[in-house]
């Protein structure tokens, strides 16, 4: 019997970190919807389009080959038209083309099903923004995870440091405010808590706490 659970959050809130480390101890497939459509950005800017225009877009779409491999530790590797594009993706400026193309309603339906898909044949534990509430509306988990705007601020910006992106703390909480607006208020699929939802805010929480608050929720729920 094939699982899955629906991780929904706004940016920074550390969905991928805690599903990558529940999907380890599970063994079940991590997908990063996130990075899926952060691919897709990434391939329109390359080609020179504008994120935000969906005339620009749509026409890309049909040259858009995404694939998704998997090393024995579980971890996404994102592949664009050949390309391990994994690395590439996580640049501070293609979080903003990922939610850009995210509302633009013919990049969700090329996905849609592609992410469906990965939930039919693998246990799965999915995160994004609309999984619960459109993705997989039948998911046998749904948690919301969430923390406050200067925590979340504050978590982005150490990881930008230890990469050597000298991005000031105050310019990526600015980035986040945007992209939480951005996000929700989009007209299609807009972030937001699914109504079976568990909230779980992880503000307070080091990641070691997180990651075993998540998997508490999941313990209860589900037969491991």
């Amino acid at each position: 019997m094939n699982y899955s659970i629906a991780i929904d959050g706004p940016s920074g809130a550390g969905k991928s970190t805690l599903a990558k480390a529940i999907a380890a101890r599970l063994g079940f497939y991590y997908v990063d919807t996130g990075a899926i459509y952060r691919t897709v950005g990434l391939y329109v800017a390359r080609q020179g389009g504008n994120c935000a225009v969906p005339a620009d877009v749509e026409p890309l779409l049909p040259a858009i080959q995404i694939g998704m491999e998997y090393g024995e530790d579980g971890l996404q590797h994102m592949i664009l038209n050949g390309e391990d594009v994994t690395a590439a993706i996580r640049e501070n400026a293609v979080s903003q083309y990922a939610s850009q193309v995210s509302a633009i309603p013919a990049v969700r339906e090329f996905l849609l099903e592609m992410q469906r898909g990965l939930a039919k044949r693998h246990s799965v534990i999915m995160d994004g923004r609309d999984i619960g509430t459109v993705v997989l509306p039948d998911a046998d988990i749904k948690v919301y995870l969430t923390a406050s705007v200067e925590e979340r601020a504050l978590r982005r910006w150490k990881e930008l440091q230890a990469k050597g992106d000298g991005t000031p703390l105050e310019t990526v909480k600015e980035q986040i405010i945007q992209r939480d607006y951005a996000d929700s208020h989009r007209e299609i699929a807009p972030l937001r808590q699914a109504e079976d939802a568990v909230v779980l805010d992880t503000s307070e929480l080091d990641l070691e706490e997180s990651i075993e608050a998540l998997y508490n929720i999941v313990k209860e729920r589900i037969d491991l």
